[in-house]
């Protein structure tokens, strides 16, 4: 989850409340804790808080 949180400009744990919280859809593997998060699901991801940006900018230009 390292390489996530380098994606994202983020701290690792900031990476494991986003999966805890199920807003980060990830896997878990083997029985030592490590997670997965698929390419796909950080870009559904990102491209989602962009989506939401723009819909908080675009509110805020409404007020």
């Amino acid at each position: 989850m390292e390489d996530v949180a380098e994606e994202l400009n983020v701290k690792l744990p900031q990476v494991r409340a986003l999966v805890k919280s199920g807003e980060l859809p990830a896997i878990q593997i083997g029985g030592r804790g490590m997670w997965r998060v698929e390419r796909v699901a950080l870009e559904n991801y990102i491209q989602e808080r962009y989506a939401q940006a723009r819909e908080d900018i675009a509110n805020e230009t409404h007020s």
